[in-house]
């Protein structure tokens, strides 16, 4: 399944909706300004919090964290010792690693786990500037979580660039 996001979900204090291939609301991306540390959250169409992204606070390397249900669910992190620049690693708290790896700022990128492909995130679907597609490959991937993973890494990308 695809999903359709627009680049300017990244201001915060913003509310955005990502649609599906078909053009339906699919996730609303709510940007929660006036907070101490960066914070968005993903919610389904009926307005329900399915997974909250926070910059991590006080870590030594950036970092962000994805919550579902004010739980920990993962912590992305730039992959350490890697010699290509936009390789980030998410660390789910069950020990399971996916690895996202290609040309972030030009959202032109992967996210695998263990080799196999679960989204391909690309602009060449579209032709429609500042406008990219999250590829969900597998149908069983948590859509949500892919989405929170592909903003949280193009939000690090773009922090680096800007430092």
């Amino acid at each position: 399944m695809k999903y359709l996001v627009r680049d300017k979900i990244f201001a915060i204090g913003d509310d955005y909706w990502i649609e599906d291939e078909r053009g339906r609301h699919a996730f609303l991306v709510d940007g929660k300004a006036l907070r101490l540390r960066d914070t968005l959250e993903v919610k389904d169409p009926d307005g329900r919090v399915l997974v909250t992204l926070r910059q991590k606070m006080f870590s030594l390397r950036d970092a962000m964290t994805i919550e579902r249900e004010d739980q920990p669910l993962a912590t992305i992190r730039r992959k350490r010792l890697s010699l290509l620049r936009n390789h980030f690693r998410v660390t789910l708290v069950d020990g399971t690693e996916l690895d996202v790896s290609g040309r972030i700022l030009d959202r032109e990128f992967t996210v695998e786990y263990d080799g196999e492909l679960l989204a391909h995130i690309s602009r060449q679907w579209f032709h429609v500037r500042d406008t990219y597609a999250v590829n969900v490959v597998r149908e069983d991937a948590d859509a949500a979580l892919l989405i929170a993973v592909a903003v949280c890494v193009i939000r690090m990308a773009e922090r680096e660039r800007e430092d």
